[in-house]
């Protein structure tokens, strides 16, 4: 997660095309890895490790670095505060729910995010104003995500119980993960970005380790082929070569650019879901995934104008969702 401004510095044009697809396509893929993962490991466990593993690797690199590892206690609480909320909360939600909902699904939930954080910056005092642009997306987001679940709905808890905790569990981890981004971007740390993120995968990986340990989920871990390659996956694909990818583009690319992949990711996880997962998507759920798509292409580019006009906005905050 960008704990603060650096400015853009030249960049090779070919690096910025291999950071834009390292974005796109790991992060957007990260979804079928954790559908694919999700099958052996429980969710508590498959996040506890993945992030245990991306942060001590990032963290290494942090060092070989000779960047500044530690920091006053203040930023430490908070670096594990935003961890937890990002990456506890906000991927355990997602882990659990792709274990019912199928990876395409759970991405274009996902993918309203950027809509939780319009609404709740407007209600913080001095909140970010929002245009008309804007407003169409929100409504436009909420009506797909409102189309995406019907056909769940419709059936009520006696139809598919286990389907609807699994969406109540991905929307709140997408709540989790809103109030994160919102929590880090106020906080203003001054550690490097990917000091930040390494203490963040570090704390949210020990919490869901021990939290797994003392619920008794070791025994239901079975590692084969698949399992082991999934995970790799995760911490290479999603939260080393993507996150850095992100963080590179943010120092070298306007913004409104980078923004691009929360409307791109969700497509490859649907393709992905169709083409690897044998995934189907209903009337509905294509018409919800068109509406979603489109309400946060309008909401980030009414942002970004917002900007334009004298506003003040910052970048997302954020680390791979799959991250």
């Amino acid at each position: 997660m960008p704990s603060s401004q650096h400015p853009r510095r030249p960049a090779a044009g070919f690096t910025i095309v291999l950071a834009f697809a390292s974005v796109y396509i790991f992060w957007g893929s990260t979804y079928t890895a954790i559908r694919v993962a999700g099958a052996y490991m429980p969710a508590l466990l498959l996040s506890g490790t993945r992030f245990l593993i991306a942060g001590a690797i990032l963290l290494s690199w942090c060092r070989w670095r000779g960047l500044r590892i530690f920091w006053p206690p203040k930023s430490m609480f908070n670096f594990t505060l935003v961890g937890l909320l990002l990456l506890g909360v906000g991927n355990v939600g997602l882990v659990y729910a792709e274990k019912t909902v199928p990876s395409g699904l759970a991405s274009l939930l996902y993918a309203v995010s950027p809509l939780y954080v319009a609404l709740i910056e407007m209600a913080l005092p001095g909140g970010e104003p929002l245009p008309r642009r804007g407003w169409l997306g929100l409504l436009l987001g909420f009506a797909g995500m409102i189309a995406l679940v019907w056909p769940s709905l419709r059936t009520g808890p006696a139809g598919n119980s286990a389907l609807l905790l699994a969406l109540g569990a991905l929307l709140t981890g997408a709540l989790s993960w809103t109030i994160g981004s919102i929590v880090s971007r106020h906080a203003r740390l001054q550690a490097n970005s990917f000091v930040a993120a390494s203490w963040q995968m570090l704390a949210a990986g020990a919490v869901c380790t021990v939290l797994g340990s003392v619920l008794g989920e070791w025994p239901r871990v079975h590692l084969n082929a698949a399992a082991i390659g999934s995970l790799a996956y995760l911490v290479t694909g999603g939260s080393l070569l993507g996150y850095t990818g992100f963080i590179y583009l943010l120092e070298h690319v306007p913004v409104a650019k980078v923004l691009s992949y929360t409307y791109v990711n969700p497509v490859v996880a649907v393709l992905l879901g169709v083409v690897l997962l044998h995934e189907r998507l209903v009337a509905p759920e294509f018409a919800g995934m068109a509406a979603i798509i489109l309400a946060v292409f309008l909401l980030t580019t009414a942002q970004m104008r917002s900007k334009a006009n004298g506003h003040p906005i910052h970048p997302p905050q954020q680390v791979s969702r799959e991250c």
